[in-house]
């Protein structure tokens, strides 16, 4: 059940949405699109005290909520546009993929954990966002309905799966945190219109690792 977004809950996103972009967020579209999305719903009500702290959260099954300013610079780097074509790949508690939506994307967004994917698509279909949610191995990404304009991945991989970037359109982007477990660089992979791939590296994070297959 969603709680309700009240005018101490704007105020506190107010002041996180300011406080992202003082650390160089420049986008407006994506920090309009954060003050618009009440991150609380996506945790336990009994946290909302760090709902509006720039920083990541335990959400079950040894996952996270990301920090707020991860979720902006992967966001921002993407440069999703209105109508393009998206696979998220970790669904988590479903604060990216409202985001994601905020910004007009299409949206497939593909969760591992059983109980993630069964919460996350309840509380964001009762906030009004129809995602297509698909329970699954992320690592594949979803071929049947490729090709993507924008892929994101909300894990650190060790490797930028091959798979992903089969299934990237000409001219798309995937933003992919690789490293090992302490620690990844965020690569933005590009694809070129004539099919080459080009690849750029925008600062370290660290993430949850991406792994294979489905969990129960």
């Amino acid at each position: 059940m969603l709680q309700d977004d009240s005018i101490r809950h704007k105020g506190l996103r107010r002041k996180l949405v300011d406080e992202v972009a003082s650390k160089g967020i420049t986008d407006q579209r994506v920090l309009d699109a954060m003050m618009r999305v009440p991150r609380h719903n996506f945790m336990d009500s009994g946290f909302l005290g760090f709902a509006y702290k720039d920083q990541a959260f335990p959400i079950g099954s040894g996952q996270t909520i990301s920090q707020p300013f991860t979720v902006a610079f992967q966001t921002q780097l993407l440069q999703v546009e209105p109508m393009q074509k998206v696979l998220e790949v970790g669904t988590g508690s479903g604060y990216q993929a409202a985001i994601l939506m905020e910004l007009g994307a299409r949206l497939h967004t593909i969760e591992r954990h059983r109980d993630l994917f069964l919460s996350a698509k309840a509380i964001l279909e009762e906030m009004g966002y129809r995602p297509s949610c698909h329970y699954g191995d992320g690592y594949q990404g979803l071929p049947a309905y490729s090709p993507f304009d924008r892929i994101i991945v909300t894990a650190g991989a060790t490797e930028v799966p091959a798979a992903l970037v089969e299934q990237l359109a000409p001219g798309g982007r995937l933003v992919i945190p690789v490293g090992d477990d302490y620690g990844q660089t965020m690569m933005l992979i590009e694809k070129l219109n004539d099919g080459t791939v080009r690849q750029s590296a925008h600062g370290n994070f660290i993430f949850v690792p991406l792994l294979k297959g489905k969990a129960k």
